[in-house]
């Protein structure tokens, strides 16, 4: 086994890393906010508190499942409610039984996360760090969110900065989960250097499918987008059709029932005419996630700066393409969910 990444010297790690690029074809300054990733995911998963995190998100759809062929790069991770609030929350399966409790629990854990994450996280990763000898510092911003800032060889294109984003929340059990294998990109075109590796547990493919299509749903009964890049719901929802999961992820009813249950309580919506957006009915027949007119024109232009920002790695579809899959999936999911 040869030397760590973190051993060699900062003028030797960017070397290595321009070979891993000529090799791979992926740009230097990916593969090093990768190890970052990774070493980040380790870090967590080996600590006490990782029986209780999840890894989700698009980050999870590239690393693990490898279905996403799109830039993410930060970590999305839910931190169990029951572990959070166990008062509250107790052992059962982290939904309230009603709006009004979930309106404590959620204040509840408003109040506790960004202490959590200070008192718990924080700790955690710096004692890591002197432990690798490696050179980053932490910032906490908007509450949720712990930045790992390390010192970037190659500057990105504008959108990538040389910092991990650990984004946490903690309104759900964040199951189910499976563990698995994590490596660096740059590790299968480096062999004599020893990478980080990590074994998260990672929501399952279902749930991600059903948390994605019940947003795309509330976005066509809004008309209106929630952020910048948001098209990428329907990206990864037309990635998921290629995975071997995506036909159980589709039939599964109780992961459905239990994502509707649970945004119904804790991300109560309304429509473009003031109704209540009805999850219950997205995932029993009714999903809707081709958007049309306005709504239609919005999203592809959303999508537009998504690839035009070079988010999307290789060929990406185009909208039509986009939709027309998507319509294939909806027309799909209320089969298999009749009323």
């Amino acid at each position: 086994m040869g030397e760590t990444y973190f051993e060699l010297s900062l003028e030797d790690q960017g070397e290595a890393l321009e070979i891993a690029a000529a090799r791979s074809g992926r740009p230097a300054y990916l593969l090093e906010k990768d190890v970052w990733v990774v070493w980040a995911l380790s870090v967590l998963f080996e600590a006490e508190v990782g029986q209780h995190l999840s890894f989700k998100g698009g980050t999870s759809l590239s690393k693990v499942y490898g279905i996403i062929d799109r830039f993410s790069e930060d970590i999305d991770l839910t931190y169990d409610i029951r572990a959070m609030l166990p008062d509250m929350a107790g052992d059962g399966d982290g939904i309230p039984p009603s709006r009004s409790q979930g309106q404590k629990w959620t204040e509840a854990v408003r109040q506790q996360l960004p202490g959590w994450i200070d008192q718990t996280i924080k700790p955690l990763l710096l004692a890591a760090m002197e432990r690798d000898g490696v050179k980053a510092t932490l910032r906490q911003e908007a509450n949720e969110r712990l930045y790992i800032d390390f010192p970037g060889h190659r500057e990105g294109y504008g959108y990538v900065r040389p910092a991990v984003m650990l984004e946490f929340g903690a309104r759900s059990t964040g199951e189910p989960t499976e563990p698995h294998q994590v490596v660096c990109d740059a590790a299968p075109h480096l062999s004599e250097i020893s990478f980080p590796t990590a074994a998260p547990r990672v929501m399952k493919l279902e749930r991600t499918f059903w948390e994605k299509a019940t947003a795309a749903h509330v976005y066509c009964a809004q008309a209106q987008l929630k952020g910048e890049r948001f098209a990428r719901h329907w990206h990864d929802l037309a990635a998921m059709t290629l995975s071997p999961d995506y036909e159980t992820a589709i039939e599964d009813r109780g992961i459905a029932g239990s994502v509707a249950r649970h945004k119904a309580i804790f991300f109560r919506e309304k429509d473009s005419e003031g109704s209540v957006v009805d999850y219950t009915a997205a995932v029993t027949g009714s999903l809707r996630i081709v958007p049309e007119g306005d709504a239609r024109r919005v999203l592809e232009e959303d999508y537009r700066k998504m690839v035009e920002a070079g988010l999307l790695h290789g060929s990406a579809p185009s909208f039509d393409e986009l939709m027309a899959t998507c319509s294939v999936i909806q027309e799909r999911a209320n089969e298999s969910f009749p009323d």
